[in-house]
């Protein structure tokens, strides 16, 4: 196990009806003026809105509102909410909806304190030291932005999507209640599931060795979105089966499952030119793409690829981890096209003409390759990209 340093501060309120403690949760963080941001139409017609205005009016704070956040939220948004915050003197941010508020949530917390292009933090050229406080109220289960340090933007002049994290950007509070999600539609509940699954298994492929806490601990959310999505498929309305993915969205995201271990993510970087290009959803972008790449690193270490298999399906290795490991990854893309996934690139409306392009529009390093668990060159991720068309 590697070094590492682990904290985790935000506040969790769990439960039904805990939407109605916004207001007294900012209050308690020092919020006087708050940006409620949020999504389309759905957090409106659900009456969620009012519901969090009328806690906040409660609490004697006053607030601005900016709507119209998309999936894969963009960046000429993020500028409006930065202008808007400095004009009306914000000084507190909170995000109603599912990642992609809560990542926009997060760029204009740090952009409204920073004197330049809140961009530079997306590209790399510097790193977050202070934000305005977040809190946020989850209604997606997905990209785990509500316990996370990570954001995720795209630029909308240049097409590329990147991510970037600090802990100036972790929410204060995060109010998670299962009902919130009752309506969600198929499609957006098996894409979260997906993104869930994804956010594991990119800490799971690891080379680092003695790593069986949180290989365990991995394992478990597994399970538990193995048994839990389809019910929730089933019955929209299983309060129990929500619980269970809410909280595992946000158990697979805060990094407890990834503390202590190199992580991969390679697999969301090719799937974020498919959602920079295409508007593809990302959970539906990764559940074609984990397969693909998961058969690519096959090879690089049989035996871990066996080791998921057998703990999380419970597939009878007989000696052979490579074969083991195989069967592993088509249960993998069998459970995703159960959920209603797609299975190949052509499904999500993507076109091989681009493919040389995406590959090689990943942030690459100075040797032009990406990839931690196996290194990848464009012409990998061309190959990957190919498999699954």
């Amino acid at each position: 196990m590697l070094n590492f340093e682990f904290c985790s501060p935000t506040r969790f309120v769990f439960g039904k009806n805990t939407e109605s403690q916004a207001g007294e949760l900012i209050k308690n963080h020092g919020g006087t003026k708050v940006l409620i941001h949020y999504g389309g139409g759905s957090v409106v017609r659900s009456g969620l809105l009012d519901r969090v205005k009328a806690s906040l009016t409660e609490q004697g704070i006053p607030y601005v509102e900016l709507g119209g956040v998309q999936p894969n939220p963009r960046s000429g948004l993020v500028y409006q909410g930065i202008d808007l915050c400095r004009k009306e003197g914000v000084d507190f941010i909170l995000a109603v909806g599912g990642g992609s508020v809560i990542d926009s949530a997060k760029a204009i917390a740090a952009g409204v304190v920073y004197d330049g292009d809140f961009w530079d933090y997306w590209a790399v050229k510097a790193v977050i030291p202070k934000a305005l406080p977040i809190g946020t109220v989850l209604t997606i289960p997905a990209a785990g932005s509500e316990g996370s340090s990570n954001s995720v933007i795209t630029h909308e002049e240049t097409l590329i999507k990147r991510g970037t994290g600090g802990d100036a950007v972790r929410p204060k509070f995060s109010i998670l209640n299962p009902e919130l999600t009752f309506t969600l539609p198929q499609w957006q509940t098996a894409s979260g599931v997906c993104d869930i699954i994804a956010h594991i298994l990119e800490r799971y492929f690891t080379n680092t060795t003695e790593v069986e806490v949180t290989d365990r601990l991995c394992e478990a959310i597994l399970l538990t979105m193995i048994k839990e999505a389809p019910r929730v498929i089933e019955n929209p309305e299983n309060y129990e089966a929500r619980a269970n993915i809410m909280w595992a969205g946000m158990l697979a995201h805060n990094n407890v499952c990834g503390v202590g271990r190199e992580q991969e993510w390679t697999t969301h970087a090719i799937e974020h030119e498919l959602s920079a290009l295409y508007d593809v959803t990302h959970g539906a972008g990764l559940a074609v793409l984990f397969p693909a790449w998961m058969k690519k690193a096959l090879p690089h270490d049989p035996k871990r690829f066996a080791q998921l298999a057998t703990r999380v399906f419970g597939i009878e290795n007989k000696g052979d981890d490579m074969a083991t490991g195989l069967a592993g990854i088509e249960a993998w893309a069998d459970f995703f096209t159960s959920l209603g996934m797609p299975r190949t690139l052509r499904e999500l409306g993507v076109q091989e003409k681009d493919f040389v392009y995406m590959a090689n529009h990943l942030m690459l390093r100075p040797d032009g390759t990406c990839g931690k668990y196996i290194v990848l060159t464009p012409d990998d991720v061309v190959e990957i990209y190919k498999s699954c068309y």
